[in-house]
């Protein structure tokens, strides 16, 4: 850290630093407020995304008992071949959001499978529609959890250190420069004593006898 100057000129600065800080931290503390706003959003949308899934798979069960026969294999029916991602700008911060799911469906014969099979392609391909949401909704999560813990950082660095130093460093200049202000005012004072001293002793010292 560097030393602190006491001069005027560092007074100075120390001002002008003190004003950018105070203008800077409503403006980081309202980007902190609306972030923490966002990311209390993007959790609740995690839990709802989170049942959404669930919700699924036990409509599945209950809609479809069948499968658990272990004699009937559907495994090649319903292929998430992929999705695609666009990007959502919020308070300045980039979020994924999820656009299009891809699917690939087996063909298959309305006559020789059974009739609940376009209710399990429909369900299969919710049910990993509604996956992928929820992978998207945890990477949401994340990125903003990040960001609201970052400028928390930068609204206690203005709040804690940086403003609180720049107050002190402007105080203890104050107070040198004061002091040495008044010391050099009894300086002057002692000198021109001491001249007006000297002047009176040089002045008798002439003075014909």
């Amino acid at each position: 850290m560097a030393k602190l100057r006491l001069s005027k000129n560092s007074l100075q600065q120390q001002q002008q630093q003190l004003k950018l800080y105070k203008k800077l931290l409503p403006s980081l503390d309202l980007k902190r407020r609306q972030l923490s706003m966002e990311a209390k959003k993007a959790h609740a949308e995690l839990d709802v995304a989170i049942e959404a899934v669930e919700a699924l798979e036990t409509n599945i069960g209950e809609e479809l008992p069948m499968l658990a026969d272990e004699e009937l294999d559907f495994s090649g029916l319903v292929k998430m071949e992929g999705y695609q991602v666009g990007e959502q700008n919020v308070v300045g911060i980039r979020l994924p959001v999820l656009e299009h799911v891809e699917f690939a469906v087996a063909s298959y014969s309305l006559l020789g499978t059974p009739a609940w099979t376009d209710l399990l392609v429909q369900r299969l391909q919710d049910a990993a529609h509604a996956r992928v949401e929820l992978r998207i909704a945890q990477q949401r999560v994340a990125i903003l959890d990040q960001a609201v813990r970052r400028i928390t950082q930068r609204v206690n660095l203005f709040e804690k250190i940086l403003i609180p130093t720049a107050k002190k460093n402007i105080q203890r200049i104050r107070i040198y420069l004061g002091d040495a202000e008044r010391a050099a005012v009894v300086t002057s004072k002692l000198a021109k004593r001491k001249q007006q001293s000297a002047d009176e002793s040089n002045y008798y010292e002439e003075e014909p006898q």
